[in-house]
């Protein structure tokens, strides 16, 4: 099977390639950054694509990253997903971001939770947490960091994701400590092609999964003028 990989979800732009029958990425590519991704991302997948040697339509589907995340760079990679999954008559997979984090670390894990971190700002994480085993041990959500530490009831964890470091300064001195943290700022495309390669299209449809509303709102109407008398 082979799967175009795209995550702009974070603060990276990445594509990759991967070829599960030769169990290896044909192309990757990622850059670091915090905007751009609209001008980054179709230029990078032309790219990774030639890299590869590979037309669009010899792509068994495209996965890509649907949050949480930023809202503008969901959109971004969301749209172009859609976008070449439909011109190529191709299916199309959404993996959430704390999976992507996550997806390297379970398989080494032994019986050690993961906790994906990712910092959604005044304080807060979005956060999962998972098994050694990949079971589903606290859903993914949105918490105070102190909410989501006082989640992490199953014993010493692996800590994942760009918020990794902000819950280890906060982690009580007395609690079973991390085994590890790893601060990512973005998820392994490589892991994304993966986990886009195991997915099904009925159930992981590329649509943005967000956790909480947009920060800006729209602004309000302004008051309809009174209508003038005759």
């Amino acid at each position: 099977m082979l799967i175009l990989a795209i995550d702009t979800a974070l603060e990276a732009c990445a594509a990759a390639v991967l070829d599960t029958d030769a169990g290896e990425l044909l192309a990757q590519e990622q850059m670091l950054m915090k905007r751009g991704h609209a001008e980054a991302l179709m230029p990078m997948i032309a790219r990774v694509m030639q890299s590869a040697d590979l037309a669009f339509t010899t792509l068994d589907r495209i996965a890509v990253t649907v949050g949480p995340g930023s809202f503008t760079g969901l959109r971004v990679g969301i749209s172009a997903a859609r976008g070449l999954a439909l011109a190529a008559k191709r299916p199309v997979v959404g993996l959430t971001t704390l999976s992507a984090y996550a997806a390297p670390i379970i398989g080494r894990s032994g019986s050690v939770p993961v906790i994906s971190a990712i910092d959604a700002r005044h304080d807060h994480v979005y956060f999962q947490i998972v098994g050694g085993d990949g079971s589903q041990l606290v859903q993914p959500g949105i918490a105070s960091i102190d909410e989501a530490i006082a989640a992490a009831r199953f014993g010493a964890p692996h800590l994942v994701g760009n918020a990794a470091n902000i819950l280890a300064e906060r982690w009580p001195k007395d609690a079973p400590q991390p085994v590890s943290v790893d601060a990512q700022p973005a998820p392994d495309i490589g892991w994304v092609a993966w986990l886009g390669a195991a997915a099904n299209p009925d159930t992981t449809p590329a649509r943005p999964f967000y956790l909480k509303a947009p920060d800006a709102k729209p602004a309000a109407l302004p008051p309809l003028a009174p209508a003038a008398s005759s």
